[in-house]
């Protein structure tokens, strides 16, 4: 009989699968990182506990593409700087991706935000200009010229921090306690210089980013970089608390919480 592909895979094909995805080489990306202060109150409250803001009010844009085999990827992310239990990171709001395999495994294993979107990093000699867009909004755009290249950092060690959980089945709540995921990176950088331009942000009622203002510009850089992660379960989180907060997750909130429609299938 012919393989039936819906079908359930052997030990051996899962272990493989396993293997394969552990023994990645590095993959390097070019990208475009905007970290700018802004207001201490609009960013403290896009976050949910526990959840604390940090010290300053940064908000980083990070605008990448990134030469996958095959598939060239862009990858976003606009993350407001937090802290959670005395370990500082940052709590991304979105992070658009141009392909779906991206998307699903970021969302379902780490519960990051990701959302289909169009990523562009273009260069023309030291001329720059990266954007993120959904739904025809460019509500990112960093633009500028290159002034010089940079000292290249040592590895560094990133957090991010995300919140995973699931929708309950009849729209009320969740179906069981979330959980705050702690997603460390090492980084490496091969290639960094500095830009001097500006971060325009743009109205968009599905990513509105525009309610973090730029109140001072901190730094813009075009580098390329690779980096690993891992991430960790660092405690269940309220579902009251973080109910507020879940829109943040998705165009129509509302989707998630009327149930399916009648007929659906």
């Amino acid at each position: 009989m012919a393989r039936v592909r819906y079908g359930a895979r052997t030990e051996a094909e899962i272990q493989a699968a396993r293997s394969a995805s552990s023994k990645l080489p590095d993959i390097w990306s070019t990208g475009v990182v905007a970290v700018w202060e802004s207001d201490p109150d609009t960013v403290a409250a896009v976050l949910p506990p526990p959840l604390k803001p940090a010290e300053r009010p940064l908000v980083r844009a990070n605008i990448s593409k990134v030469d996958l085999p095959g598939y060239p990827l862009g990858a976003g992310s606009v993350a407001v700087a937090a802290v959670h239990d005395g370990q500082e990171g940052w709590y991304p709001l979105v992070m658009p991706m141009t392909h779906e395999r991206a998307l699903i495994g970021g969302r379902e294993v780490f519960g990051e935000p990701k959302k289909l979107g169009e990523v562009t990093v273009e260069r023309d000699g030291p001329v720059v200009r990266a954007s993120l867009a959904r739904h025809r909004i460019a509500f990112v755009e960093v633009r500028g010229t290159v002034e010089g290249p940079l000292p290249l950092p040592e590895p560094t060690r990133k957090t991010d921090f995300y919140f995973k959980f699931l929708p309950a089945v009849d729209g009320a709540g969740f179906d069981a306690d979330p959980v705050l995921v702690h997603c460390v990176r090492n980084e490496k950088v091969r290639k960094l210089e500095r830009i001097a331009g500006e971060v325009v942000l743009r109205e968009s009622a599905y990513d509105p980013v525009a309610d973090l203002p730029v109140r001072r510009l901190v730094e813009i850089t075009i580098g390329e970089k690779t980096t690993d992660q891992k991430g960790r379960v660092a405690e269940r989180v309220s579902a009251q608390a973080l109910l507020p907060y879940i829109h943040q997750r998705y165009d129509d909130p509302q989707q998630i919480l009327d149930g399916p429609p009648q007929g659906s299938v």
